[in-house]
C-alpha cells in the first residue's frame, strides 16, 4: 500500500484512511487549490463533491481535478455523478439515498468503486447487501458542512461496525479532538471537510495523518 496512510480495501482499491471532501465555500480558495495542497501534504483520497453548480460545470470542474491527480496515486471519487465519475475517469463514485439506485450505478460503473452515505443500520446493511465497496456512516457529530440530520454518534458505529464487513467511512463534524474516539470506535476511515479546509489545509492533513497513523 502506497502513501502514509493506513487504509482498507474496497474491490481492487486500497481506501486509505483520510478522505478530504471538497467544499468550495471553505477558505476562499479554488476546488484545484485545495486538492493540489492536500496532495502535496501527503492526502491519498480525495472526493470531489460540489451541490450548486450545473452538471456541466460539475463536469468540466472534475475533469480539472482528475488531470491534477492523474499522476499522484491518490484515488479521485466524485460525489452523486456516476455518469460523471465515469466520463472523467474517476476510480469511483460516492452516492446518496436518493441518489441513482446501486444497482444501477454499478451497471454504470462497473468494477470501479461505489460508496453509498448510509444513516442508520438497515440502510448499511442494504449497501452491503447490495454490492456497495464501502459505506459512509455519519453524521457522526454536528455538522455546518451539509445538512445530512441528527448526529448518529459513535456507539451507532459501533453497532454499524459489528454487523457489516465492508469499510466504513466516519463522516460529519469530525475534527482533530474527536479524531481519536472515532478511530477507537472502529472506524475504517473518516471522511473531513471543514476541519481540513479551514486554516491551513498542509499544516491539517499532516495532523490528522498523524493521530490515523498512530492509532
Amino acid at each position: 500500500m502506497g502513501g502514509p496512510f493506513q487504509g482498507v480495501r474496497a474491490g481492487r482499491r486500497v481506501l486509505q484512511g483520510l478522505c478530504l471532501i471538497t467544499d468550495r465555500k471553505s477558505g476562499g480558495r479554488t476546488v484545484e487549490a485545495m486538492v493540489r495542497t492536500a496532495l502535496d501534504s501527503g492526502a491519498r483520497w480525495i472526493q470531489y463533491r460540489e451541490k450548486e453548480k450545473t452538471r456541466k460545470e460539475i463536469y468540466l470542474e472534475a475533469l480539472k481535478v482528475r488531470d491534477l491527480m492523474r499522476h499522484s496515486g491518490a484515488l479521485f471519487i466524485v460525489n452523486d455523478h456516476a455518469d460523471i465519475a465515469l466520463a472523467v475517469e474517476a476510480d469511483g463514485v460516492h452516492l446518496g439515498q436518493d441518489d441513482l439506485p446501486l444497482q444501477e450505478a454499478r451497471r454504470i460503473m462497473g468494477d470501479r468503486i461505489i460508496g453509498i452515505s448510509t444513516h442508520s443500520l438497515p440502510e448499511a446493511i442494504a449497501a452491503e447487501e447490495g454490492g456497495a465497496d464501502y459505506i459512509g456512516f455519519g453524521p457522526l457529530f454536528p455538522t455546518v458542512t451539509k445538512d445530512a440530520g441528527a448526529p448518529k454518534g459513535v456507539a451507532m458505529l459501533r453497532e454499524i461496525k459489528r454487523e457489516v464487513n465492508i469499510p466504513v467511512v466516519a463522516i460529519g463534524g469530525i475534527s482533530l479532538e474527536n479524531l481519536p474516539e472515532v478511530l477507537a470506535s472502529g472506524a475504517d476511515a473518516v471522511a473531513v471537510a471543514s476541519a481540513i479546509l479551514e486554516g491551513d489545509i498542509s499544516e491539517n492533513v499532516r495532523s490528522f495523518v498523524r493521530v490515523i497513523t498512530t492509532r
